[in-house]
């Protein structure tokens, strides 16, 4: 069986949300926003996935599947979508943004009032902070971190010591703000700003006084970024991790981004000192850096360009106030986030913390953002004497820092901290704690699809699953004992466990389903989650599909199974939904004739989540629940088709919302899975 290719697959993901950015049905910052998240997952996409494609092209050597071919095909993708991202942003949405009286406003184009304004902003907030690096053999080109905007000058004349070294650095400092506000007549409604590298650009020559700026350009490198710890090797994981985080941000060189008009001389020369292939050189026909339009995006003040505000209500199956030890005592509770507030979790919490009764409070934490109020609450359980664990996963990619930071206050005041299991990440979300009820010990839980993240618990779509089931809890209390004693983790009662189970179990359910489907049973199987490149998980899926089963797979990113080829995955139907919000949950659902099964989880179907990983499902057996989730997380979903596109035979992805010239249609019913939710649930959006 031949697979779709990953990394295509995941340039494809990105070519879907950067159709956001031209959807007219979109407010306007919003798809300026699209624009930049684009730009943010090239960024991590260079700087997890790139440095064996690049080492490939620099050797000429086959470096596991990764070769030059494979290289130049990325790399020509990458361009293509660099240069429609630019396009965009060019051609329509600056220019749509001026006509609302937003401008970024060129040096060419200022009056001489606002040239006067940003020299003296220049000279006053920013020349300070400036130091430019003129090179010769004392002053080798400096180290330029991973993504930080720098420019390149090209000098005429001599220097102070009469020679004639012509090439300078110069690196703007990251605390500077990258548009600032232009100040405007009085009652004006415009809203003018300039981009720190049109500032700093327009005042170069300041920074060489006696030389002529004869050539420039911004640049920007883009550096690997994944930290690689021999965790076998080291005796103090923490102090290894913290140790390789000083070093992160000068990693191998895999990209080089420079303006559109940036000489030949200018670019080969970073090109050699950054050791990179004239594949890796990307002119941009505006700021190198996308990402930083958030900026610009946060400061206008005009709420009609943004999706209008959207407020999680309280959970429908809690009633603010009411107890949630006396609730879940009745029955096991669904929180559907973000369409309910993530609030309700914090409160939980917040209830354990505050009760005599608790007793202990287990955790794990994989990320929690940059000020956790979770954390807070763990440390106040602590001083209150109740007995704390926490399992706090130091390898969550690009949250090292913070999670050591959060690991050593816990234990500055007496929490239990562990890290897992060595070689395996702990991605499993839950929440134990335990109670004393009656003389006895009563345990609660709190399981999820997503992260402890309030921040991100706005923007992604992800179960939360309380209860007080006795067998599910403990199962959760034997996976805690397992991750801190390292135990062999006896037979759970309900909960299937990576890398133990849950790969296993997931390839017997298919294969199960395919032999009943060949008896002429009538076989259903429905699966949501952000990724699909497990090849032993996509070949039980074919083989299911040939047996008859019909498949229907809702996966937001990559996914190397191809769908509807011919004797083949006939009957599998794979679907992307890119909206508003970050698509995050993920539902595993199994029906064979009149019997259903429906798993909850923190994996994905990847090989790293099924065999490197500390990962959960659990079924819901309650059937009002299942029933729900059903509805809102997999029906509603393969409805959708205005936000639905749909994956086909060849790879390539086309909207469920299209006319045969190729043009978005506007069907007479056009549905989105997420508005409807929205609606569903009470709040605006």
């Amino acid at each position: 069986m031949t697979f779709l290719d990953r990394d295509h697959s995941i340039l494809a993901f990105n070519e879907r949300v950067l159709d956001w950015a031209r959807r007219v049905d979109v407010p306007l910052l919003e798809r300026l926003r699209y624009l930049s998240i684009v730009s943010s997952n090239l960024d991590e996409f260079f700087e997890v996935r790139m440095a064996p494609q690049v080492s490939a092209r620099k050797t000429n050597e086959q470096r596991g599947l990764c070769t030059v071919d494979t290289y130049l095909g990325i790399s020509e993708k990458v361009h293509q979508l660099v240069s429609e991202q630019y396009r965009i942003y060019n051609d329509q949405l600056m220019p749509l943004l001026e006509k609302k009286g937003i401008r970024v406003v060129a040096h060419a184009d200022r009056s001489p009032a606002q040239r006067r304004w940003v020299k003296d902003y220049f000279v006053r907030n920013v020349q300070p902070l400036l130091m430019p690096v003129g090179l010769d053999p004392a002053h080798p080109f400096p180290q330029v971190a991973n993504k930080s905007l720098n420019f390149i000058v090209r000098l005429s004349g001599k220097d102070a010591f009469g020679r004639e070294n012509e090439i300078a650095i110069v690196k703007v400092p990251r605390i500077l703000p990258r548009y600032v506000r232009l100040p405007v007549a009085k009652g004006s409604r415009q809203q003018h700003f300039v981009s720190i590298s049109s500032l700093i650009r327009s005042h170069l020559a300041d920074l060489f006084p006696g030389r002529q700026v004869t050539e420039f350009s911004q640049f920007r490198v883009t550096r690997h970024s994944d930290l690689a710890v021999d965790e076998e090797e080291v005796k103090n994981l923490r102090t290894a991790l913290r140790k390789g985080l000083q070093q992160r941000h000068y990693g191998e060189a895999l990209r080089l981004e420079v303006s559109a008009g940036c000489s030949e001389h200018l670019a080969n020369f970073l090109l050699s000192q950054f050791a990179l292939p004239s594949e890796a050189l990307y002119r941009v026909a505006g700021p190198v850096n996308l990402v930083r339009l958030n900026q610009l995006i946060d400061q206008v003040d005009m709420p009609s360009l943004r999706f209008e505000r959207y407020s999680a209500g309280w959970p429908v199956q809690l009633t603010p106030g009411q107890s949630f030890f006396e609730r879940l005592q009745q029955g096991d509770v669904l929180i559907h986030q973000p369409y309910e507030s993530f609030d309700a979790v914090l409160a939980f919490l917040r209830e354990a913390v505050e009760d005599p009764d608790v007793l202990a409070i287990k955790q794990t934490i994989y990320r929690t953002g940059a000020k956790s109020e979770l954390m807070e609450l763990l440390r106040e359980a602590v001083r209150r004497g109740k007995e704390v664990t926490a399992v706090v996963e130091l390898k969550a990619r690009f949250d090292e820092e913070a999670n050591i930071s959060y690991a050593e206050r816990l234990e500055s005041v007496g929490a239990q901290v562990v890290y897992g299991v060595v070689g395996l990440k702990t991605h499993a979300k839950m929440l134990l704690i335990t109670r004393r009820e009656d003389g006895q010990l009563k345990r609660y839980a709190h399981l999820s699809t997503g992260n402890y993240n309030p921040g991100t618990a706005r923007l992604y779509t992800d179960l939360s699953y309380l209860t007080a089931d006795e067998a599910l809890t403990a199962d959760l209390d034997q996976v805690f004992l397992h991750l801190a004693s390292q135990n062999r983790l006896p037979r759970l009662n309900k909960v299937l466990m990576a890398p133990f189970h849950l790969h296993k179990a997931m390839i017997e359910r298919l294969d199960a389903a395919g032999a009943a489907a060949s008896k002429g049973k009538d076989v259903r199987v429905v699966l949501k989650m952000n990724a699909l490149t497990d090849e032993a998980l996509c070949r039980a899926l074919a083989q299911a599909s040939q047996a008859g089963v019909r498949v229907e797979v809702i996966v937001r990113g990559a996914c190397i199974l191809p769908a509807q080829v011919p004797q083949l995955t006939d009957n599998i139907r794979v679907r992307s939904v890119i909206g508003r919000l970050l698509e995050h949950s993920r539902v595993f659902y199994f029906k064979v004739g009149e019997v259903e099964e429906l798993w909850l989880s923190s994996a994905d179907w990847m090989n790293r989540n099924m065999l490197r990983r500390i990962e959960l499902a659990w079924p819901v057996t309650d059937p009002s629940l299942r029933q729900r989730i059903i509805e809102e997380c997999l029906d509603c979903y393969l409805t959708d088709n205005r936000d639905a596109w749909l994956l086909q035979a060849d790879g390539t992805y086309v909207p469920a919302l299209r006319l045969s010239s190729g043009t978005r249609a506007k069907a007479a019913e056009p549905v989105s899975a997420q508005a409807l939710l929205m609606a569903r649930y009470g709040g605006k959006g």
